[in-house]
């Protein structure tokens, strides 16, 4: 297929920059392949599509404050700093995103802090925008993340057109989230709220966490028109025994299977066995899904609505299929549904 085909136009007033009220009062539409039609919901609602013995697969992990504003040494320049993930706890080793990037090169240092509480030095370049950067700490680990942590703040999705406000510390992290790692939030998971999973618990719903460390690369504009020349940014993903154990029995018994986010779609479509059983693996994934894949774990996907020409959109567009999905979407700019990471979700069964 086409990058073209994964366009549209989206009026800005539906780019949610704030998410809704209440977690589990988003929107959801829901979706059945099988059908065609086509509900409009409340996010609360997912509680009636699922039965005893289904499964939930959900992502353990959650943001950590990844933004940094510094100073260039000599000259003073403001240099934003976007922290992508540890390379060594030992050397204080990190790979990072910096603008404007120009101003940047190997050798320079970059001041945190009032007077230089934290201090980093370039130590290679990785792309047009890619720096890595070691950390002049001399304390130990836990000392040095105290610091880091208090000096940084929790990254915006790019689309989200304002400041870090008190209650993003809240809302960007899901009641799944356990293990630190991802640079954008785990959006499909930010509409539960524990009463939702207790009802579900007690419904019979069983829950597989799984971790993926979500990249910036999941909002990048693909720029390619031959999707089968694309790539895209690896993410890291383990899928314990325990939790390849709980979908596997669900398959077994023939029930539901529900990824909760295309991240956690991708990471169980890079670890599956020759007779469609999830496999417990700790790795790293660049699979790229786009129509028509053909899915072998998940028979139900909970998501938000997507940016244009994003691997999240032709990930979705390839489990509902790319007329049905596309019809979705029209209905959704119609119906004045809110798009992306604190937006509203779609279930597609």
């Amino acid at each position: 297929m086409k990058l073209s085909f994964f366009n549209y136009e989206l009026p800005n007033k539906q780019i949610a920059q704030y998410p809704a009220t209440k977690r589990e009062d988003a929107r959801l539409m829901v979706i059945d392949r099988e059908t065609g039609i086509i509900e409009h919901k409340k996010f609360y609602n997912v509680l009636d599509y699922f039965e005893d013995k289904d499964s939930f697969v959900v992502n353990n992990s959650t943001v950590f404050p990844a933004r940094m504003f510094g100073k260039k040494e000599k000259t003073g320049a403001k240099i934003d700093v976007f922290l992508q993930r540890e390379l060594s706890k030992k050397t204080f080793l990190w790979d990072a995103i910096v603008e404007p990037a120009r101003k940047i090169r190997v050798g320079n240092k970059l001041f945190f802090g009032k007077d230089g509480e934290l201090i980093a030095e370039i130590v290679d370049n990785t792309t047009s925008r890619g720096r890595t950067l070691k950390f002049l700490w001399s304390e130990d680990y836990d000392s040095f993340k105290a610091k880091l942590s208090a000096l940084a703040s929790i990254p915006l999705a790019p689309h989200i057109k304002r400041k870090v406000e008190p209650s993003d510390y809240d809302r960007s992290f899901s009641v799944f989230g356990k293990i630190e790692g991802s640079v954008v939030p785990t959006s499909a998971g930010l509409h539960f709220t524990r009463e939702l999973v207790k009802y579900l618990e007690i419904k019979g719903i069983r829950f597989a966490p799984i971790t993926v460390h979500n990249g910036i690369g999941t909002f990048k504009e693909i720029d390619i028109e031959d999707l089968n020349k694309n790539k895209i940014d690896a993410e890291y993903y383990n899928i314990s025994e325990e939790s390849a154990d709980i979908v596997n029995k669900s398959i077994r018994e023939k029930k539901r299977i529900c990824a909760v986010g295309c991240s956690v779609l991708k990471a169980m479509e890079s670890s599956y066995s020759s007779q469609n059983f999830l496999v417990a693996k700790e790795a790293w994934t660049n699979l790229y899904i786009f129509p028509p894949h053909q899915m072998h774990i998940s028979t139900a996907l909970i998501t938000n609505f997507h940016p244009p020409k994003t691997c999240m959109f032709t990930n979705v567009a390839a489990f509902g299929g790319y007329d049905l999905i596309k019809k979705a979407y029209d209905i959704a700019i119609k119906e004045k549904y809110n798009f992306y990471t604190y937006g509203d979700a779609m279930l597609i069964l």
